[in-house]
């Protein structure tokens, strides 16, 4: 049966590193019998300007039949004084919602040709390979209430809600732990237990699902603490699991460490099994329409694609591979070139890793 993979190319620089995914999609169509049939839908800020909406419902019914979801980016500084619910975040929050995306796999890992580009020491960092899971439906993000307001005296107020029940906590575990079994068999909770109820009540429920997995060594360790960890000795790590906004900013330090945020792909998984795919990074609308957007963290999370959703594991790898195999030729978009390197454009980073794919 042929799968349907969804395209999002969203706002900013989205279209132009989609497109390229969408090459290697359709050379893998040609080449080696995916046969994925490709739609595209409205999404974020682009999706506002044409209905109004950040996600329209025609968007959400097309993602809610499709095997897969591969999306660009969302939102921009022309955005930002929409109305709070309208703008393209809102789309995005809500889209993860509906499908019920609770598991979001942030890998960092970093490629050997790429070393000289991390902000740490070679010594440091080299081999280095984590994955961040990162609980995505829940948390202060999605709790409520939420306001913003003015008190009786004038004076401006912001609320939000950090917020996980039991049920929410221990299936993120689980995928967690799941995870670690398939690497190294080591998983670290990050949390923030020693001041907030909802991460006494994360670790204790981590704590049991971690009685099912006595293969996995499992430490917690505080958020504050983590964000020094990852930089001070980040090959300590092999799978991390915590909330949506530790998640968020853990998973963003990370990517420096690999050299750019536009090397790393991620998915975002329900309980099925289908998910939506996407690079770390945002829209970045200062080189939007310049070719100067990395595509190689949209093309990985193609492969991440491949491997989770589409259960083709050999195609996963052959993308992979292509990847690797730019890099080693010595291709660099601006974000990853060494000082008086040549920048190669998205497109042509595009042509190289549809070339790469055998």
């Amino acid at each position: 049966m042929s799968p349907t993979i969804l395209l999002l190319p969203g706002d900013g620089i989205g279209p132009e590193i989609v497109a390229q995914a969408a090459r290697v999609l359709e050379a893998l169509n040609q080449r080696f019998g995916l046969n994925a049939r490709l739609e595209s839908a409205l999404v974020g800020g682009a999706a506002f300007d044409e209905t109004g909406e950040p996600l329209p419902e025609d968007t959400l019914e097309k993602a809610r039949s499709a095997d897969a979801v591969l999306l660009g980016a969302v939102g921009g500084p022309r955005w930002a004084q929409a109305p709070r619910d309208k703008r393209p975040e809102k789309g995005l929050l809500r889209l993860r919602s509906e499908l019920g995306l609770f598991a979001n796999l942030r890998p960092a890992f970093l490629y050997p040709e790429l070393v000289g580009a991390s902000s740490l020491r070679r010594d440091m960092v080299e081999g280095l390979d984590i994955m961040i899971m990162r609980e995505l439906t829940g948390g202060i993000y999605f709790g409520e209430p939420r306001e913003l307001s003015r008190r009786n005296d004038g004076e401006r107020v912001a609320l939000n809600t950090m917020i996980y029940d039991e049920v929410e906590i221990r299936r993120i575990a689980r995928a967690g732990f799941e995870v670690a079994m398939q690497r190294g068999r080591r998983l670290c909770s990050v949390d923030k237990a020693n001041v907030l109820e909802v991460s006494e009540l994360w670790r204790e429920v981590v704590d049991e699902v971690g009685q099912e997995f006595p293969q996995v060594s499992l430490s917690h360790m505080y958020v504050d603490n983590a964000a020094m960890q990852l930089v001070r000795a980040p090959k300590q790590f092999d799978v991390i699991v915590t909330g949506n906004l530790f998640g968020d900013i853990l998973s963003d330090a990370a990517a420096m460490l690999t050299g750019s945020i536009g090397m790393l792909p991620s998915a975002s998984l329900n309980q099925s099994g289908r998910g939506m795919y996407e690079p770390v990074h945002g829209s970045a609308p200062d080189i939007a329409g310049q070719d100067k957007a990395n595509p190689l963290a949209t093309i990985l999370s193609v492969g991440m694609m491949l491997r989770y959703s589409l259960a083709r594991p050999d195609l996963a790898d052959k993308v992979e591979a292509s990847v690797a195999k730019v890099l080693a030729d010595g291709m660099r978009t601006a974000d990853i070139v060494e000082p008086g390197g040549q920048a190669a454009g998205t497109s042509e980073i595009g042509d190289a890793a549809v070339d790469a794919l055998t």
